[in-house]
């Protein structure tokens, strides 16, 4: 009998990070028409392993505050790589440009950046643009 493995790599944490982008948004016109300004972006990340559990909890709590306190900061989904945790991606959904400029100027986002600036080996941001969604009614 073979025993095929699976390595969900970078490309299956993208598929993963686009299941989530269409579970974010529901399907009707002012979800299409909203989603046309929106800044949509990968952050792909590299952690120094031995720091990942700090930077895990720097960036939930960067994540959660700006979720909750910033209007124009709609979604975030962070997923780690299976075969290796330290590889992390971002999904980054803002309302338009001007939100996510003006995310990068709070405190609390300035503090996550000075908190990993020493964990972070590697960032690569890749801005994409939404091409659809669907998402179950019930969802």
């Amino acid at each position: 009998m073979k025993v095929f493995k699976t390595n969900p790599g970078p490309v299956s944490a993208l598929l993963l990070l686009a299941i989530c982008t269409i579970l974010t948004f529901g399907i009707n016109n002012k979800a299409m028409a909203q989603q046309k300004n929106q800044m949509v972006r990968l952050a792909k990340i590299q952690i120094d392993p031995a720091q990942l559990d700090q930077y895990n909890a720097a960036l939930k709590q960067q994540m959660t505050t700006a979720v909750s306190v910033e209007p124009g900061v709609l979604t975030y989904y962070a997923v780690a790589d299976k075969t290796n945790p330290a590889h992390i991606t971002i999904l980054e959904i803002y309302a338009d440009t001007a939100a996510y400029q003006a995310h990068i100027q709070t405190p609390h986002f300035k503090k996550y950046k000075e908190t990993v600036q020493h964990m972070v080996k590697a960032l690569e941001l890749v801005d994409v643009n939404m091409i659809g969604f669907a998402k179950k009614p019930d969802m």
